[in-house]
């Protein structure tokens, strides 16, 4: 399906696919800025989830490749997860596709919703005591614990998608211990994973609009790689309030939506 769009909208996009890239790249969550964009466009939602699919897989190849290159992320230490994420993604491409248009209208602010509840949660800030936590678990159980998450998120991000990134912030942080700049780019290189296995199921569905797609997704490139770098150079301090801030419009949004 290819729509006729004016020039003001068509600037609205690009300008949208910028930030979001940006976002994305630094803590998750582009997709909810993406998706309502292509929305107001009068795009069925179907349609909608694909072409976000396409243009999210230009920020986060950009993002995760900034990510090797700079030696912060190793493909090969995350290869249970890297599994998980494209059996998890391939099952929840093909679910959605078989979702009703209505009910996915209800079940995207529910889920969102509650993941943003569960990240906004005040938690305790444990005190400083200079001593090393407790060891992590042997090296099958991290396999079998990278295998599942990346199951569970890649199966969200193959059947709604927004907030993903932030989603992997989290679990890499609260799971194996990582800081922000790391967390980043598991974030960055598992999104990818997902986006582009829902990318090709949509592909052989035919749940794409290429022209919007293209464009949006070669100007969320140019965000992403702003946005990679910027979290790479200016660390946590940088990224911490990004995410949060991300987080926390995720939820106001669709609460206002609703």
């Amino acid at each position: 399906m290819e729509l006729a769009l004016d020039p003001a909208t068509l600037l609205l996009l690009g300008g949208v696919a910028l930030l979001a890239g940006f976002i994305d790249a630094i803590a998750g969550g582009g997709g909810m800025l993406v998706m309502p964009a292509l929305l107001s466009t009068g795009m069925p939602p179907h349609l909608v989830v694909g072409t976000n699919k396409l243009v999210g897989t230009f920020g986060t190849f950009s993002a995760s490749l900034t990510f090797i290159r700079k030696g912060l992320f190793q493909p090969a230490l995350w290869w249970a997860m890297s599994f998980g994420t494209f059996v998890g993604a391939l099952g929840g491409s093909v679910l959605i596709y078989l979702t009703s248009a209505g009910v996915l209208k209800k079940l995207l602010p529910l889920a969102i919703l509650l993941a943003a509840a569960y990240l906004l949660w005040p938690r305790r800030v444990r005190p400083a005591t200079g001593q090393p936590g407790p060891p992590l678990p042997p090296h099958s159980v991290r396999c079998g614990i990278k295998l599942a998450t990346g199951g569970l998120i890649g199966f969200y991000d193959g059947f709604i998608g927004p907030g993903t990134g932030a989603f992997w912030m989290a679990a890499a942080m609260k799971l194996f211990r990582l800081d922000l700049v790391a967390a980043a780019g598991v974030a960055r290189f598992m999104n990818f994973i997902s986006n582009l296995t829902a990318l090709l199921t949509f592909v052989v569905l035919g749940n794409i609009n290429y022209a919007i797609g293209l464009s949006m997704g070669a100007l969320l490139m140019v965000g992403a790689f702003a946005g990679a770098h910027g979290a790479i150079r200016y660390g946590a301090p940088f990224i911490r309030p990004v995410f949060l801030i991300v987080v926390a419009l995720m939820a106001t949004r669709l609460l206002v939506a609703g």
